[in-house]
């Protein structure tokens, strides 16, 4: 297929090439297509094969003609990206130019590039690397948080107190009109857990069970019913009980209720400190990624093609919406707009795109004992370590993904080792109390 191309940039990585293909070429490719189809095509009246070729045409020139030029558009455009040896991201958009000569195949495609990175020198990052050392101490803390997740309430016949759960009935009124969600039964809260308003736990204490009371209470600004945000409205609430709070004793039975099925509580001891040990180590090293990422970021201050960054945000729009769909929410109702994921994408897309280069130049790939190490890892936490190994191991996707975090492992060492680093000691609740 014969083709001219006059390459024009409009953008960093945009880039727009001119070209016009041979239209004997192009003819001489749909009468092909029409005596394929004349073989196989079927008409009333005649038998498979013997369909007069001018019939064939007149029925099907059209989508032959539609076939033969698309054809030759992706022939002659991979031609000439390959001869200019662009890396072309996301779809090009190929229109017929608007001043081409009469009758004259003439077209322009508009397309992104890949951007060119080199790896970038990282001798003046900083990055903290967070030290904890595990204690008896902070194995009694993740014990009575553990104990605290397993709390009773006792009934009590005296007033509600801090950290009392009441069980109550209450009708709420925005201008004397009962509004939306102001009205429940039997509805259960902690006072001071903060699952309710302040004002309104606060309502609850020295109240007993039987007591009411009406009182007059205003909304947050940011409240996030609209219609409620920054409202006055009066409250009438009973209580049906009161609840003492009552952690269960560290014993065979707590133990119990933790798995260990002899109730030994020094087996008990020695698991949670595995398991703890194991989440201060994964959370230590998110810290110590999240910083390696942004050295590599800062580093790397390149364009992303918007292609990439539009289809990344629109999957993690979709996953927004299955995640929504997944806790029962009216995901139709509650429309969710890839805008609103545009500068988290854009930041994946970098990342991703620095971090491929980084791999290939560097040669960080994954090695086999690295993914059998990291999946024997995961394995630990669980009842049966085996089941989940083998769980990796059948699905070539699942094993992809311990792949891809063994090589973000093997960029966070190679930043390491390049960047400026500061052993830095972290309080445990600081570290247990963050997001990992």
């Amino acid at each position: 297929m014969q083709t001219q191309a006059n390459q024009e940039s409009s953008s960093a990585l945009e880039r727009r090439i001119d070209f016009a293909i041979s239209k004997d070429m192009v003819e001489q490719e749909v009468q092909s297509r029409l005596k394929h189809m004349a073989r196989t095509v079927k008409m009333p009246g005649f038998r498979p094969g013997k369909v007069p070729l001018k019939m064939v045409e007149k029925n099907y020139g059209g989508q032959a003609r539609s076939e033969a030029i698309g054809a030759a558009l992706e022939q002659a455009f991979g031609q000439k990206v390959q001869e200019q040896k662009l890396r072309v991201a996301g779809q090009p958009r190929i229109e017929p130019k608007a001043d081409a000569a009469d009758g004259a195949l003439e077209f322009t495609a508009v397309f992104e590039v890949y951007p060119e990175i080199t790896v970038g020198d990282l001798s003046a990052s900083k990055i903290e690397r967070p030290l904890l050392e595990l204690s008896e101490t902070e194995v009694d803390k993740t014990i009575d948080v553990l104990r605290k997740q397993r709390t009773t309430y006792e009934a009590q016949a005296r007033a509600a107190a801090a950290e009392d759960r009441v069980v109550m009935d209450f009708t709420g009124r925005k201008d004397g009109e009962i509004f939306e969600g102001g009205q429940a039964n039997d509805f259960p809260f902690v006072i001071g857990a903060g699952s309710m308003l302040k004002d309104f736990e606060d309502a609850a204490l020295g109240l007993k069970a039987g007591d009411s009371k009406t009182f007059e209470m205003t909304f947050p600004e940011d409240y996030h019913a609209a219609n409620l945000a920054g409202q006055k409205v009066e409250f009438e609430i009973t209580i049906k009980e009161v609840g003492a709070p009552k952690m269960p004793e560290v014993d065979e039975a707590f133990a119990k209720a933790l798995g260990i099925a002899d109730g030994d509580v020094a087996k008990m001891r020695a698991e949670v400190k595995a398991n703890l040990e194991r989440e201060v180590g994964r959370r230590l090293k998110t810290r110590i990624k999240e910083q390696a990422m942004e050295a590599l970021l800062a580093a790397h201050p390149i364009d992303v093609p918007k292609s990439l960054v539009s289809r990344e945000a629109e999957q993690l729009a979709e996953n927004a919406r299955r995640d929504m769909a997944n806790r029962g929410m009216d995901v139709a109702k509650m429309p969710v707009s890839a805008e609103w994921f545009t500068d988290q994408a854009e930041r994946r897309v970098k990342l991703g795109l620095v971090l491929a280069e980084l791999v290939k130049e560097k040669g960080l790939f994954a090695k086999p004992e690295q993914v059998r190490a990291l999946v024997d890892d995961f394995a630990q936490s669980y009842e049966d370590p085996k089941e989940v190994v083998d769980w990796y191991y059948t699905q070539p996707e699942r094993l992809a993904q311990a792949e891809a975090l063994v090589i973000e492992e093997n960029a966070v060492e190679w930043v390491l080792s390049n960047a400026q680093t500061e052993d830095k000691p972290i309080d445990f609740d600081e570290l247990m109390g963050s997001a990992a």
